[in-house]
């Protein structure tokens, strides 16, 4: 069979060039033409027209004298401008809602988080909710002289991202909610389409680019605060299966005689790990509240216990600790990362609950491995999902500069 050759477009061609020199200029900035010329193969003259179109729309800036080399006149360098556009990154939790901007350089501009009983409440009011704060956002990075160019919205539950659905958000109490459809009516337009992501898989980007980054290797995320997540990240990308539903691991069977869970199942890891079940088996009220939304809440409570000895509460944490190795230690075997990063409520409990773990990922490791991945606990706490949010806006703006470069010229005529 002869197979049609279709020809490559002139302007398909230049939009591809755009990403190539801008996707150099991040990873080596600040640099000159001269080595974007030898690192792209483009020529000289090429590389200059494609960098003064960028410039144009503000995604890069001349920022001052670079030596090439030991001899010669130092060259003009380029980096990527971070004072003209920005990623928002939107965030939707049981009790709060998110927002934070980040600029091209990924620097936090606007940060802001509302306190909201989501739980129950119509998936349509709480994106109204969702809307209000990101108009207030929009407004910020307006003020600082910013131009949003996208948003991208993090959500608990299980997500179809082909059809568009958030399948099951057993801790808001959603079930079948169309929520691309949702979010793109609902949100203000912006020149990227809005897009959405499991928060656990948005909390393990944001470990990658504000965390320990490519030190942590291939390696599996642990998040959440009510429920629990994970966010498996290879090569620096996020695997999300098939159909999307990798990192369920709040639902993986760790006591299967164990109480019912909200997905239907029994003894699923979030009954003997999530929030809710270690502050009932350490005697304390089981309120639905994350250390985001109240730091001084239940999670804050349950660490003075701790600290102060308090043995019913030190044995529910190292049970939860114990019953997240076991069920880690399954995914260690299939996966074979390098890190496991402990997140969400397990990043203020890990003095407690990460020797458990550990212990049980040893025990479990069988003879795949020599030992263990190694545990390591994160820094971002609840800020993980938001940031790994506001972060895929801007890799989608360096990896396809081409709508805003569009826009840049439509508004210069």
């Amino acid at each position: 069979m002869r197979h049609q050759v279709v020809p490559v477009r002139h302007g398909t061609m230049r939009e591809r060039n755009l990403a190539v020199v801008l996707g150099e200029i991040s990873r080596r900035q600040p640099v000159s033409r001269a080595r974007l010329a030898d690192a792209t193969g483009f020529t000289k003259t090429t590389v200059s027209s494609l960098v003064a179109t960028l410039a144009g729309a503000g995604l890069v800036r001349e920022d001052g004298p670079v030596r090439d080399g030991e001899r010669g006149r130092p060259a003009t360098a380029v980096s990527v401008n971070g004072d003209r556009v920005a990623g928002l990154g939107l965030e939707i939790n049981v009790d709060y809602l998110a927002a934070c901007v980040l600029d091209l350089g990924r620097r936090i501009r606007h940060r802001h988080l509302v306190a909201a009983n989501n739980r129950g409440r119509a998936p349509e009011r709480v994106i109204a909710g969702l809307t209000s704060l990101a108009e207030r956002a929009i407004a910020a990075a307006g003020d600082q002289g910013l131009s949003v160019a996208g948003a991208v919205v993090a959500l608990p539950g299980v997500l179809d991202r082909r059809g568009g659905r958030l399948r099951s958000a057993p801790n808001l109490g959603w079930s079948d909610v169309a929520a691309g459809e949702l979010l793109n009516a609902g949100l203000p337009p912006l020149p990227l389409a809005a897009d959405y992501d499991n928060e656990a898989n948005l909390g393990a980007l944001g470990e990658l680019w504000f965390g320990d980054g490519p030190e942590l290797g291939s390696y599996i995320h642990v998040s959440g605060e009510i429920g629990i997540g994970a966010g498996i990240v290879v090569d620096g990308r996020v695997f999300r299966g098939a159909h999307g539903f990798a990192g369920e691991l709040g639902h993986v069977v760790v006591d299967p005689g164990g109480a019912p869970c909200a997905c239907g199942g029994r003894g699923c890891l979030e009954q003997v790990a999530g929030q809710e079940a270690i502050l009932r088996a350490a005697g304390m009220a089981e309120t639905t509240a994350t250390s985001s939304a109240s730091p001084d809440g239940p999670l804050s409570a349950l660490v003075a216990r701790l600290e102060a000895g308090d043995e019913r509460a030190l044995a529910a944490v190292r049970r939860a600790g114990e019953s997240l190795g076991q069920a880690l230690a399954t995914a260690v075997n299939l996966l074979d990362p390098d890190t496991i990063v402990l997140g969400g409520i397990f990043s203020g409990l890990a003095p407690w609950a990460r020797p458990a773990a550990e212990a049980a990922l040893a025990g479990g490791a069988g003879v795949v491995r020599r030992s263990p991945p190694r545990v390591t606990v994160s820094r971002l706490g609840g800020d993980a999902a938001a940031l790994g949010a506001a972060s895929l806006v801007v890799e989608r703006v360096l990896d396809d500069p081409a709508i805003l470069v569009s826009q840049a010229a439509g508004t210069a005529t």
